[in-house]
Order: C-alpha cells, then sequence, then structure tokens
C-alpha cells in the first residue's frame, strides 16, 4: 500500500502522526512525505542550534532525519515559505495561489500511486493557520481526482482524555485510536531529530508538570485518526489503510456514538 502524508511544516509528521507513519512503514506500505515549506519561520531552539537565515535548511536536514527514523520511503517540498512567527506569537499561512496549490498536492498524489492520505485536521489541531490550509488543499486534491477508492484520513482527532487536548481537532471525531507503543522508540527518534524545535516540544508539558521534561517524556503512545473521504457511515471502519493498521494489533475502537461523523 501506497500512503502519503502532507503537512506544513517539518515536525509536523512526527508530533501528530509519526505513529501512525512508523506503524503503517513497518507494516509494509510505502509511506511518502510532502512538505509545504521548510519551517523557515518557526523556532531555532533554546539556545539557537543556527541562525535565523539558516533555519530553513537546518529543518531540512532536521526533516529527512526524522523521516529516515520513521522508516518513510520518500519525503517531497513544495518549496512554500514559512512565514515569521508574528508579535504575541500570532501565526500565519504561507502564501500559495490556490489552484496551484491544490494542482500540486493532486500531482504529487498521482506521482507515489497513493491509495491513502493522511493530513492536518480541519481544525488545523491548534488553530494554526497553515495546518487550515493544508487540510482545506489536501481535501480539495483528493476530491479533483474523483477517485472513489482514495482514503483520505487527518489526524488528531477528537474523542474523550485526549492526552494532549490543546492539539485536538475538535470537529473530527475519532474513528479509531492507535496504540503506538511498538513504533514509540521510532517516534522519539524522530523528535530527536528535529533538535530546534526541542525546547517548543517540552515548554507547554513542564509548565504544567511543574519541572523540565525531556523530549521523550512528551512523546505521545496514542494518536486518532478520522477518515473524512469516503464519509464514514458506519463503524466500525473497514478499509487498506484501517485494515492494514488493525493487522498490527494497534487499532482500538472508541465509543461508537462518538465516532460517527455527524455531518456525514
Amino acid at each position: 500500500m501506497n500512503v502519503l502524508a502532507v503537512f506544513a511544516h517539518p515536525d509536523d509528521e512526527t508530533m501528530l502522526f509519526g505513529g501512525a507513519l512508523a506503524l503503517l512503514a513497518a507494516q509494509g506500505a510505502a509511506v511518502y512525505g510532502l512538505s509545504a515549506t521548510r519551517g523557515e519561520g518557526g523556532e531555532a531552539g533554546e539556545p539557537p542550534v543556527c541562525e535565523r537565515h539558516e533555519l530553513g535548511a537546518v529543518r531540512q536536514e532536521e526533516l529527512a532525519c526524522a523521516v529516515q527514523a520513521l522508516g518513510m520511503a520518500g519525503l517531497t517540498y513544495l518549496d512554500y515559505v514559512d512565514p515569521t512567527v508574528g508579535p504575541g506569537d500570532e501565526l500565519y499561512p504561507f502564501q500559495a495561489e490556490w489552484d496551484i496549490l491544490v494542482q500540486q498536492i493532486a500531482a504529487h498524489i498521482r506521482k507515489v500511486a497513493a491509495q491513502a492520505v493522511i493530513t492536518h485536521g480541519s481544525n488545523g489541531e491548534y488553530g494554526h493557520p497553515a495546518h487550515q490550509l493544508v487540510h482545506r488543499a489536501t481535501r480539495a486534491a483528493v476530491e479533483s481526482l474523483q477517485d472513489a477508492q482514495l482514503l483520505l484520513y487527518s489526524a488528531q482527532a477528537n474523542y474523550p482524555d485526549h492526552p494532549k487536548p490543546h492539539l485536538i481537532n475538535k470537529d473530527d471525531p475519532a474513528h479509531f485510536l492507535l496504540d503506538a507503543s511498538p513504533v514509540l522508540e521510532r517516534k522519539v527518534a524522530a523528535a530527536m531529530c528535529h533538535r530546534t524545535q526541542h525546547a517548543l516540544f517540552v515548554r507547554r508539558a513542564s509548565q504544567r508538570a511543574g519541572r523540565p521534561l525531556s523530549v521523550p517524556e512528551v512523546i505521545a503512545a496514542w494518536e486518532s485518526l478520522h477518515r473524512h473521504l469516503p464519509p464514514a457511515t458506519s463503524v466500525p471502519l473497514h478499509d487498506p489503510l484501517v485494515d492494514l493498521l488493525r493487522s498490527s494489533g494497534s487499532v482500538h475502537e472508541p465509543d461508537p456514538a462518538w465516532q460517527l461523523d455527524k455531518n456525514s
């Protein structure tokens, strides 16, 4: 099975759905990555790992390291530029012509012969405008291909007792949960590749714990996915992606009343 992960910045692939990607790769899927930017506008580390003008190149190297750690088969960039975080930590989308962005994603889906696509959730996790843009464009790209068999999933789906509530996509109910414990070492290794983001990874959790936490301590072993296309009309789901994950023994079903998308 060929799977394409579409994301806005380096580290999204690991922190949002790295367990799913590693599990799929471990089950024999060819997992490819498509990053819209090189994360030029993000943090550079505490203390800084590099100068601001070097950040894009450094994060490109970090992502290459993470892709290898997760067992992915390949990586491509769309070459958009990540805007610098604004005053008050305001986040911005990258600048792109809508039609061109959708066409680029659709072309890459065809290039890698993807049978399933995984991307950001509809709420952009913590509301990041670039994540929301990538979600909308990826959905439009999948729809444009008019392939009823092509699956579109998103990460950080909503369910009770989500371990990282600040990352929940509230409008995407979880269709299944994943126990990524069998590949947690791979996910941690991928997170360790993203050295420029380590301070960001641990900041919130350290404040909540009242003590400094290490990167491995904050890596979630549980993930959740929502299927957007084809819309889920009954649960549990059965399709090539979830069945492949189910064969690993890592799929868990939340309350069926929670799973169905009320808008489907």
